[in-house]
């Protein structure tokens, strides 16, 4: 018989005393870590249609080590206390890994986006803003929210709106929100970013030769065939990332509606296409539907991405996975108890923390382009062209040959925005992974990169909180 499942922020919690054991941090500053520093959970009423409508929702602030804080909101009907603060807590360490100079937080909205016309999510969204507004929940320098699952930059440009009319003084006060449209403060990237680290991350340990070796896979992107479950902004960057720039091929792909798969591969551009149009992704050309939409674990597979909610991999499922690799670009999407099980099994899971960190990267970049009131590459891209140009030139008249146009065009191009954003992300990405494979390669007694990426995350938010002279 199955023992009742532990709880998004139960699992959490798991994981944090499992790394915590590998630290030697006395136990007040670990215990100060682990928990929540603030919980706000909120009522407020919605005139929808003809009725009121009293919507829950919630704004959790894990960690004040570093300010502001910063986390996503989503809209869900799924949303509760646990999950919100579970979230939060994983933001605490994932913008630790990255080195994003924010404390972890997140937001949560009770209520299922299908169910609300435009103008009723609008009313809802900035309803939730004042309520942020009035218990000094929200703002650049105190609480930074973002998009999550069923928000975007559309709910970003509502929060903004409301956020400055109380607060349009502020100087800063753009920077209250991150994940805005472009035309609205946001920055060049942002949409892509989480799917895009996810490929940074993935590429970096799929080119890991010592790691491809222990788990009997060829090093390289090139080939590797990919499950992903979730089409929504994260799976589909990441899907048609890994396979426009790796090389990939996603043979599987699995949605609300059900489960397809193509073993000689699946045009992820097409599907997302065919999907609009026909509101499904079954029936794709070429594809076959399984009969359990819940088979999408047991497809035979080099790497599994869940992208789409947590705790969908657990201990009764776990045993099923035919892959060689999971690749959390959902949060929590593999539960404690699940992971004891893939370890078990040899299977290597690449830590949601790390690796859809890629969203408050790119967030925090958007946030300091905010603060600084200047567009990226703005200041250097024409002195950069101007340089290599001449840099080109000299080349030709040196040698007497001439560079072709596109060749020109190529070679002296200035970083515009989105290039510096990419570069950045890449950086961060590269960076982050070689911290955790060093702590996970230093001691024999972790045994996932999970564990190594907690270790990590622990060791920088407690030096801070011993810096700021809380705990000598």
């Amino acid at each position: 018989m199955s023992h009742k499942q532990a709880s998004f922020y139960e699992s959490v919690q798991q994981n944090f005393n499992k790394a915590a054991s590998f630290t030697s941090h006395p136990k007040g500053l670990l215990d100060q870590i682990r928990e929540c520093n603030a919980v706000y959970q909120m009522r407020f009423p919605v005139k929808i249609g003809d009725e009121y409508e009293v919507i829950e929702a919630y704004r959790v602030q894990h960690s004040h080590h570093r300010s502001p804080t910063k986390g996503g909101i989503r809209f869900s009907h799924l949303v509760n206390q646990d999950e919100v603060m579970a979230l939060a807590s994983l933001m605490t360490f994932k913008c630790a890994i990255v080195d994003v100079p924010f404390g972890g937080a997140k937001g949560g909205v009770k209520v299922s986006p299908r169910k609300y016309n435009e103008e009723q999510l609008e009313r809802i969204t900035r309803r939730y803003t004042v309520e942020l507004i009035r218990k000094n929940f929200i703002g650049p320098s105190v609480d930074v929210p973002a998009p999550d699952y069923g928000t975007g930059a559309r709910e970003m440009a509502w929060i903004l709106d409301t956020y400055t009319t109380f607060k349009g003084n502020e100087i800063d006060a753009v920077g209250c929100v991150t994940g805005k449209p472009v035309n609205q403060n946001g920055i060049r990237g942002r949409e892509e970013a989480t799917g895009r680290g996810v490929y940074y991350g993935l590429r970096e340990l799929l080119n890991s030769e010592s790691e491809m070796n222990r788990i009997g896979l060829s090093p390289g992107m090139e080939g590797k065939t990919i499950v992903v479950q979730g089409l929504g902004n994260v799976g589909s960057f990441a899907s048609k990332i890994c396979q426009n720039e790796g090389g990939a091929k996603i043979i599987g792909v699995s949605e609300i509606e059900g489960t397809i798969h193509d073993p000689s591969g699946i045009n992820v551009e097409a599907l997302i296409e065919y999907r609009q149009k026909n509101k499904s992704i079954l029936g794709f050309p070429g594809t076959k539907t399984l009969d359990v939409r819940e088979d999408w674990v047991k497809i035979e597979c080099d790497v599994l991405i869940p992208a789409a909610l947590e705790s969908v991999i657990h201990k009764d499922n776990a045993s099923e996975l035919n892959c060689k690799i999971v690749a959390e670009a959902a949060n929590g999407p593999v539960t404690a108890e699940g992971g004891d099980i893939l370890i078990e099994k040899g299977i290597l899971i690449l830590p949601d923390m790390y690796l859809n960190a890629g969203g408050v990267t790119v967030s925090y970049f958007e946030w300091l382009k905010n603060l600084s009131h200047i567009r990226f590459g703005r200041m250097d891209k024409r002195f950069t062209e101007n340089s290599y140009s001449n840099l080109v030139k000299l080349v030709e008249d040196m040698t007497g040959k001439s560079v072709p146009d596109q060749q020109r065009r190529f070679l002296t191009k200035g970083a515009d925005e989105i290039d510096l954003v990419r570069s950045g992300l890449e950086e961060t990405m590269v960076n982050s992974f070689h911290q955790i494979r060093e702590e996970f390669n230093k001691n024999d007694q972790i045994k996932d990169y999970r564990t190594a990426a907690f270790v990590v995350a622990l060791n920088k938010v407690a030096n801070d909180y011993i810096t700021l002279g809380v705990f000598p």
